[in-house]
């Protein structure tokens, strides 16, 4: 297959959906050769912040000198973009060759009565055999949902667990509450591990520290208290922890102050694993650090931030963020979401700072909740509502009217954020 080849059949495999369970992705693993063993893999999740942990764990790395993997999802503006070796993307040949041989390895299975793999599947087995071939250090991977059966937990041997904050999260499907979660995604844990935590609710806390004891883990956790000196901005923020005095980010959200304590505690934990790990490479990592989508400058006059808030956890840190930055500002949304996301709890907490709603929906996406039934929603709450027919449509319409020190947040569920930085790019 060639590249384009290779994307038809992806595309045609995740029509299927996905189905949780491990037995196909060890075995498509084996198949393969088991391209995860000799790798150095650092494993993150959590429900909030896994992605901007792994960009700033990352790019310190890099800057440390290693050859760093990254794998993760969702993706914003390229399909290559969830496969990366120190920042760049997974090149179309590669992808193509390595899709190509897994499915190969796929048919086999299919032939032999097994269940075949599921595109995630096929993903995540397509970045370890990329990993393996470009000789990573180490990588550094995302869970896709939940932990327990996800795809990436088919890998036995890991040498640290990151988690970042836990809440409700696909409820009913990892469980139907914040202990069972937990419990869900805790189960990455490994024997004999390395975990490193953010400063967790109470419910979640207990299962870490439960799991991490049955397993004979080491369990480190960020400590909140520890935390001073923040100065915050959208553009750039720092904070010190503990001894570590001014630390510069340019990752803006509230919360961003509490992921880069925990790649902070990352850092300590890697290099008690061995990775040599100056402070200047810490420092400058984490001023290069770049996760776009999280609190996202993408337009200054007026000013355009975007931002991945699709759940409460992530809806409470979004309206932070607005408290923090911008108090008194008139601020317009314009919000698209999953239907199968907490899109009534979002608008509940970020309703209080609307002056109006543009609701969209994701192009072509069946999860997309049609805009006429977002609409009705922020009806309820008493907020002046009105739709797009394009995500497109809806950035012109609110560039454009605009008034002098108006704030326009686009946000919602990731998988239209790409589509509304390209229109805000195109409108110049």
């Amino acid at each position: 297959m060639n590249y384009e080849e290779a994307r038809v059949y992806l595309d045609n495999v995740a029509k299927y959906g996905s189905v949780l369970g491990l037995d196909a992705m060890r075995e498509l693993l084996r198949r393969l050769g088991n391209p995860e063993k000799g790798l150095k893999i650092v494993h993150i999740a959590g429900t909030n912040g896994k992605g901007s942990v792994l960009a700033f764990l990352s790019t310190v790395l890099t800057e440390s000198g290693y050859r760093v993997g990254r794998y993760i999802s969702p993706t914003l503006f390229s399909y290559r973009e969830r496969i990366q070796v120190d920042g760049e993307y997974i090149e179309k040949e590669p992808l193509a060759r390595l899709v190509t041989r897994i499915r190969e390895a796929s048919e086999a299975m299919d032939r032999d009565g097994l269940r075949t793999p599921t595109a995630f599947e096929i993903e995540t087995a397509l970045g370890l055999l990329y990993f393996a071939e470009k000789k990573c250090d180490i990588v550094v991977l995302e869970t896709g949902m939940g932990g327990r059966d996800d795809a990436t937990n088919a890998i036995a041997e890991v040498m640290m667990e990151i988690f970042a904050s836990i809440s409700l999260d696909h409820l009913g499907v990892l469980g139907n509450d914040l202990t069972e979660i937990a419990e869900c995604k805790a189960d990455i844990i490994r024997k004999n591990s390395l975990v490193i935590s953010a400063f967790q609710k109470e419910e979640a806390a207990e299962v870490l520290k439960r799991t991490a004891a049955e397993r004979n883990a080491k369990l480190i956790t960020v400590d909140p208290g520890q935390i001073s000196d923040v100065k915050y901005g959208y553009e750039e923020q720092s904070f010190s922890y503990g001894a570590e005095k001014n630390i510069r980010i340019h990752l803006a959200g509230a919360y961003q102050i509490e992921n880069a304590a925990l790649a902070w505690e990352a850092v300590q934990g890697l290099r008690s694993l061995g990775f040599r790990i100056s402070d200047e490479a810490f420092r400058r990592g984490m001023e290069k650090t770049v996760w776009r989508g999280r609190f996202t400058c993408i337009h200054r006059e007026p000013l355009v931030i975007m931002d991945g808030a699709h759940n409460e956890d992530a809806a409470k840190k979004l309206a932070a963020s607005i408290e923090t930055y911008f108090p008194g500002r008139k601020i317009s949304y314009i919000m698209g979401v999953f239907k199968d996301k907490e899109y009534e709890k979002v608008i509940r907490i970020t309703a209080p700072y609307a002056a109006k709603v543009t609701a969209v929906e994701t192009p072509g996406n069946p999860r997309a909740l049609p805009k006429e039934e977002l609409k009705k929603v922020w009806e309820t709450f008493g907020v002046p509502v009105t739709t797009a027919d394009t995500i497109a449509e809806a950035v012109k319409e609110n560039i454009t009217s605009a008034e002098k020190e108006e704030i326009i947040l686009v946000f919602g569920s990731l998988s239209f954020l790409g589509e509304a930085e390209k229109a805000v790019k195109e409108l110049g």
